[in-house]
């Protein structure tokens, strides 16, 4: 392992101009595959998360009979092959369309969409946005315009709870209550924009449509703006995206919207006292209101076998409703099964090397995937990872915890680029030449004292990246 740094202050990030983008993003997908060190990657897009058991076996035989036998989870909710050979494209496409998980080769790296996990699944959840997601998926596909998108434009549909609405959506939709029926009518969603606090309030059997209207706008405001913008955050001065300019553009496509000017912090009317929604992100079992039980299980890391996915899916198809949900935490929830089912399925995914219990000190530890996997890494970063673990902690060696490790996730990156790092505030844990450094990364921090010495080691500050150099 890296000798370890002592922790360095909290870094902010450096406020930085809008790039301007000379070509198309080179984000990989399913058909476009990337070089890396250890073999060609593909990132197959998951809408929501869901995939039926028999598309989750098919992505375990795609890794073991053109991979290297294992699957990555983005925190996208998406799913990575990696260790692909050269010319295995086609072979790989043909395997995909046959599961269901092409719809539709133009639009495969722009479906984009995060959901809710536990969404109509625990005891007091606020609303069930997948009908939302899947029918906006469906209009994506069959958009021509949409095809302009780039692979890092990200729609996210909160269910109230406010799980994922801080997940940087270019298009974030917030549920309010009565969402009911499959056409998500008796409720709406607040649609905000980019990073803009204001929003609009949608009608529930409009959101999907407005969603959608939403990012042909941004496409239109793009091409104004000239600069080549992949994502909201991107369009020059002059040339941006608001909750009030979208308005008027949704209005002219016959969709209703009124303009709310303040959502920081909005939850949406969501049933149920608050706190009461279980976390998404931790492991174990979750009650429903129906009797039925999810399992909720975090792979170390975010990489497991085929053998791990498989039995995934087996006890989808055996006990489950058939079906998993793949989380941005790098998890996967299996829903739908009997009570009585529930503890002994979640022993045996223990057994398999799962992450099922919270106290686990593999919960909120990330890492990109180092070397050999990636040559720019300094190091073999998950080796890394496994030996402080190993030690009893989330930290390298000899480091003391900038603050409470428990409560923020902690993230090893083997260089710069951080890819893959969390949300929000969080421990960065940074190789460098001189070995690891540590601190905390919190976008919302106040910047550090004049007084900090300044030989006291400083991590450069977790900026946004760009699609070429940051993986999900």
């Amino acid at each position: 392992m890296l000798a370890a740094m002592p922790p360095s202050p909290s870094p902010r990030p450096r406020p930085a101009e809008p790039p301007v983008r000379a070509r198309g993003d080179a984000c990989p997908g399913a058909l476009r595959l990337h070089p890396a060190a250890d073999g060609q990657l593909a990132r197959v897009r998951i809408p929501a998360g869901d995939l039926t058991a028999h598309q989750a076996m098919a992505l375990a035989d795609a890794a073991d009979v053109l991979g290297d036998g294992r699957l990555s989870l983005t925190s996208r909710g998406n799913v990575e092959l990696r260790g692909l050979p050269d010319g295995c494209g086609g072979r790989l496409a043909g395997l995909l369309h046959d599961a269901g998980l092409l719809p539709s080769e133009r639009h495969e790296r722009i479906r984009n969409i995060l959901a809710s996990p536990l969404a109509g699944l625990d005891r007091n959840t606020p609303a069930d946005v997948r009908w939302w997601a899947r029918r906006l998926d469906a209009l994506l596909c069959a958009s021509d315009s949409a095809t302009a998108l780039s692979g890092r434009f990200l729609f996210v549909l909160d269910d109230g709870r406010g799980d994922v609405a801080a997940l940087g959506g270019d298009v974030t939709l917030i549920a309010e209550s009565g969402i009911t029926g499959a056409a998500g009518s008796g409720g709406g969603a607040l649609l905000r924009v980019g990073d803009d606090p204001a929003a609009l309030r949608i009608a529930g059997p409009d959101v999907p449509r407005a969603a959608l209207a939403a990012a042909e706008t941004f496409l239109a405001a793009a091409a104004a703006g000239g600069s080549g913008a992949w994502r909201v955050r991107e369009l020059p001065d002059g040339h941006g995206l608001s909750a009030r300019d979208l308005a008027e553009a949704l209005r002219a496509a016959g969709i209703e919207a009124s303009y709310v000017a303040e959502t920081t912090g909005v939850r949406g009317a969501a049933p149920g006292p608050a706190g009461a929604y279980a976390d998404s992100s931790a492991p174990g079992i979750v009650e429903g209101r129906d009797g039925r039980r999810a399992l909720s299980v975090l792979a170390p890391l975010g990489r497991l076998s085929a053998a791990q996915w498989r039995l995934l899916a087996s006890v989808a198809a055996d006990d489950g409703s058939g079906e998993l949900r793949l989380t941005p935490w790098r998890g996967i929830v299996v829903p739908g099964l009997p009570a009585a089912a529930a503890a002994p399925r979640l022993r045996a995914l223990a057994a398999a090397g799962l992450v099922t219990d919270p106290s686990s000190p593999w919960h909120r530890i990330g890492a990109c995937i180092g070397r050999p996997g990636c040559a720019k890494s300094r190091t073999d970063v998950r080796a890394d990872v496994a030996e402080a673990v190993e030690a009893g902690s989330p930290l390298p060696r000899g480091v003391t915890p900038p603050v409470d490790s428990a409560a923020l996730p902690v993230h090893w990156s083997g260089c710069e680029r951080r890819c893959g790092h969390p949300h929000g505030a969080w421990i960065d844990v940074l190789a460098t030449e001189a070995g690891y450094r540590v601190a905390v990364v919190d976008p919302e921090a106040t910047p550090a004292a004049p007084t900090t010495p300044k030989t006291t080691p400083t991590a450069p500050p977790a900026t946004p990246g760009t699609p070429e150099t940051r993986p999900e």
